[in-house]
């Protein structure tokens, strides 16, 4: 559709409650790059091509842990993968924006993770090994690739309507995990339907006697073995076959129906490799207090998701439910994350970001204690779910308000700020699979209890400085109308 023939979806005049005239006039001057009709497939194009390499990556890693378990082959390769990450948000990612643009740093960095699915067929450390570098090396560049395009084409919407950039953004962010959550349903309906028909003669659950279902939950220790059996072969190589080919589809996808679009700061200038992007992604951390201050809960960020997929699949449902349980478990936390971070996206204009935080730190907490006290059993089976569904209600507020509130905080430096998000989300995810097959569940429960607890008051001291600051800015633009007048 041309852009003579887009309509307009919002009424800014509507929603403006700024002096009359003022953020109208901004919408009537302001000459988008992209029609209104294209921002809006261009959100729908990035979701769904997530949603394919997604749907293919959860299935395979919320797996990893109970299913290649020898040699510690699974987390390893993921703490790989988060190593790998940190590296590359430190200086790949900045670079491949700036030197190929966001559209064609998507889908060049989509192949590591194709190369992933593939080595499952035989997962060995030779080939787990080299595979995980190559995700990690991609991963950075894929996701500050994906929040700059996004911010981007919000500011434009933004512009175009008159409302707000906070509320665009978090909105197109909250449509883009919306269905970015909805791959732990997917992923997990694969993995579930695959492995369901278990051994002749086995029932639901393991038989577990009650000591032994005793060593699970808080009390779960790798070193102690209290395991169930692998899958046959033959079925995992349905899942890996099966996850390869969505990689590769999402891989198509994105090429063939993402726009290209110039960064606002790129206009008129060639996309070359300068070291001042990289010093700008240093300078964002060590110049900027915000961003400091948001690195506790950016690093809970990705403890919390390396919990859930790591030790509550492992410790808590492998061990008293059996690993063909995970998916259904799991779809809940995802059907769950994926609606609420939908909701939360369009909420958030009304109710501000705090309400949402101080939501998340009440059931992720909450959550954490009842980890700590409560003994898995499957006559409790209603209990798996209802945690999952709270811990997916709060990965929902954390994942959509960290990344918007990062939009947000720094749409003047995007690729460095959220190539710092990236950075300390995946030291998160490293930190959590690094030590998930030497440490015991409870130590790992207290560990996400001191990051949540830390990260939420760091928060709260951002929300200060920025409320100051913006207090500030309207007492000079009030002194400064008085002298004009």
């Amino acid at each position: 559709m041309s852009d003579e023939k887009d309509t307009p979806l919002f009424n800014a005049e509507s929603l403006d409650h700024s002096p009359k005239g003022e953020i109208s006039k901004t919408a009537e001057t302001f000459v988008s790059p992209m029609s209104r009709n294209k921002i809006f497939k261009n959100v729908a194009v990035l979701s769904i091509a997530f949603l394919f390499m997604f749907t293919a990556f959860n299935c395979i890693s919320n797996l990893q842990s109970s299913l290649n378990k020898e040699k510690g082959v699974g987390s390893g390769s993921i703490a790989i993968i988060y190593a790998a990450l940190v590296a590359s948000c430190m200086f790949l990612a900045p670079i491949m924006v700036a030197k190929l643009g966001c559209k064609w740093t998507i889908p060049i960095s989509m192949v590591g993770y194709v190369l992933y699915m593939a080595a499952n067929f035989y997962a060995v450390w030779e080939l787990m090994g080299p595979a995980a570098v190559f995700i990690g090396l991609g991963a950075a560049p894929l996701w500050s690739a994906k929040c700059t395009y996004l911010t981007q084409i919000g500011v434009w919407y933004s512009k175009m309507t008159g409302m707000s950039e906070d509320a665009i953004i978090n909105r197109f962010f909250g449509i883009f995990f919306m269905t970015f959550q909805t791959t732990q349903i997917w992923g997990n309906l694969i993995s579930s339907e695959v492995f369901s028909q278990r051994p002749e003669n086995s029932s639901s659950f393991p038989n577990k006697s009650k000591e032994e279902l005793a060593l699970c939950g808080a009390n779960y220790c790798p070193q102690k073995g209290n395991e169930t059996l692998r899958p046959p072969d033959e079925k995992v190589y349905i899942v890996c076959g099966i996850t390869t080919g969505f990689a590769i589809l999402a891989i198509i996808f994105v090429s063939l129906f993402l726009d290209k679009i110039v960064l606002d700061k790129q206009q008129g200038k060639s996309r070359k490799i300068s070291f001042r992007l990289l010093v700008a992604t240093f300078s964002q951390l060590f110049k900027n207090h915000s961003q400091k201050l948001l690195v506790p809960l950016t690093i809970y960020s990705g403890v919390e998701q390396g919990f859930i997929g790591g030790t509550f699949t492992r410790a808590y449902v492998t061990c008293s439910l059996g690993i063909w349980n995970i998916g259904y478990v799991m779809i809940v936390y995802g059907i769950t994350d994926a609606i609420c971070s939908f909701s939360f996206g369009r909420l958030v204009q009304y109710v501000g970001h705090i309400p949402f935080f101080v939501l998340a730190f009440l059931l992720h907490g909450g959550c954490l204690i009842t980890f700590l006290l409560w003994g898995p059993n499957p006559d409790h089976l209603a209990v798996f779910y209802v945690v999952a569904a709270l811990w997916g209600m709060g990965d929902a507020v954390i994942q959509t308000q960290i990344n918007a509130l990062y939009g947000c905080l720094f749409t003047k430096n995007t690729e460095a700020a959220f190539a710092n998000y990236r950075l300390w989300e995946s030291l998160g995810f490293l930190i959590t699979y690094a030590y998930n097959d030497y440490l015991c569940a409870n130590v790992k429960l207290y560990i996400c209890i001191v990051f949540l607890v830390v990260g939420v008051v760091c928060y709260s001291l951002v929300e200060i400085m920025e409320r100051r600051r913006k207090l500030s800015k309207e007492t000079v633009t009030v002194v400064e109308t008085v002298v004009k007048t």
